[in-house]
């Protein structure tokens, strides 16, 4: 007879595969993200090396603790269990940079003055790329329709009040003293470009957090893998006492 419980051994060896398998999926998409590595730093992206650690570490801790769990060995799950406590914390830390990160790019956009539209405007290939995202993204204006001063591009024409784009506001009426279309778009192109950002923070810490409770769950199985171990030591220990 094994020294844990059978039903808990299984729930845990199952608990790693499926994470063993997991690692193996982000470790091939690492290695297809591996040629784009370049581009990605090239505009400032960060590094694919991280990708590539974070891969490799889903798919070898879970084989830590199958091979502790088919061992049985009190060491290796300690070992195991410090993994745990360090990349619980680990996804904890990210998790708590990205919702700062977050909130900094919100509170820049919402405080944004009207002098980071200016090189839009200056340009002309900036401001007809500028009026091409409008007429895609459904917004007016880098930080509002302001930007445009007294001619407001026909770009920010709103033509229906529920578009159907997730990020827009609807239409609202152009600011009095100003020219162009009647009714244009409420919502600015900073905060459209925010709300796709978000979408991404928001995907990311739940990774974060939900990896963080993961690694919690699995360093209580391993507390309860080391406690039945020791119990059944103590108890051969204490029956060998006797029939000596």
């Amino acid at each position: 007879m094994g020294k844990i419980n059978g039903c808990i051994k299984c729930l845990f060896i199952f608990f790693n595969v499926v994470f063993a398998i997991l690692g193996g999926v982000l470790v091939y998409g690492a290695v297809q993200a591996t040629p784009f590595s370049h581009q990605v730093t090239a505009v400032g992206g960060p590094s694919l090396a991280w990708s590539w650690v974070f891969a490799l570490g889903v798919l070898i801790l879970p084989v830590l603790g199958i091979v502790a769990a088919c061992m049985e060995k009190e060491l290796v799950f300690k070992i195991f269990a410090g993994f745990m406590v360090a990349g619980m914390i680990i996804m904890l830390i990210f998790g708590i940079v990205v919702v700062v990160s977050r909130n900094k790019l919100k509170d820049s956009l919402d405080t944004a003055s009207a002098e980071v539209a200016k090189p839009f405007m200056e340009d002309k290939e900036m401001k007809s790329m500028l009026m091409r995202f409008e007429e895609g993204a459904q917004c007016c204006g880098v930080v509002s329709s302001s930007d445009w001063g007294n001619n407001i591009s026909r770009s920010c024409e709103c033509k229906m009040q529920h578009t159907g784009f997730p990020f827009a506001s609807g239409c609202k009426d152009k600011p009095v003293g100003t020219f162009g279309p009647d009714q244009i778009y409420a919502t600015s192109c900073s905060g459209v470009i925010f709300g796709f950002f978000d979408i991404f923070f928001k995907i990311f810490m739940g990774f974060c957090f939900t990896f963080a409770i993961l690694a919690l769950l699995a360093l209580l199985m391993s507390v309860l893998m080391i406690h039945l171990i020791r119990k059944h030591d103590s108890g051969g220990s204490s029956m060998a006492m006797k029939s000596y």
